[in-house]
């Protein structure tokens, strides 16, 4: 088994295409190489933390590739958006990946090589994670009805899974 961490905007959109997937196995939600030790929801949203929103992906490299978990996570958002996706701002929602080994680091920087827009995806070792709260988990899932799911992540879905 394999884990890396994706930021994307916001995560609640993140871990709903990515609990889709076949292989993956386990999403966390959370927050990625800051400065604050043990952050809060509301301390990232200060946009002082230096965390990034991420969901930390647990997979089976044998049933979908690192490279597969890639393009989707391409796919998914707008990687030419610094410190954005859509109507969310801020550092906290900055396109990135975070690699925890060498041939993630080396897959990760091929793939972005390749791209022809001008992609401003950080990629960067882990240093440190932290799950988000409770309710941040399974989010969508759990609130399917809540307008901002029925306003963005449902929509994606649609998108991503019936193109």
């Amino acid at each position: 088994m394999q884990i890396t961490y994706f930021a994307g905007g916001c995560f609640w959109c993140v871990e709903a295409i990515f609990q889709r997937i076949e292989g993956v196995v386990k999403l966390t939600s959370g927050y990625c190489n800051g400065n604050t030790v043990d952050p809060t929801y509301q301390d990232i949203c200060t946009g002082t933390t230096g965390h990034a929103e991420v969901v930390k992906v647990e997979f089976y490299e044998l049933k979908v590739s690192f490279k597969t978990l890639l393009n989707i996570f391409f796919e998914i958002h707008n990687p030419t958006t610094k410190n954005q996706q859509g109507n969310d701002r801020g550092t906290q929602y900055r396109s990135a990946i975070f690699y925890t080994n060498d041939e993630q680091q080396s897959q990760a920087i091929d793939m972005v090589n390749q791209m022809s827009d001008k992609i401003v995806t950080q990629i960067i070792k882990l240093d440190v994670f932290y799950p988000a709260e409770n309710y941040h988990q399974n989010y969508f899932n759990n609130n399917s009805s809540q307008p901002y799911c029925q306003m963005l992540i449902a929509p994606k879905l649609n998108k991503y899974f019936n193109q």
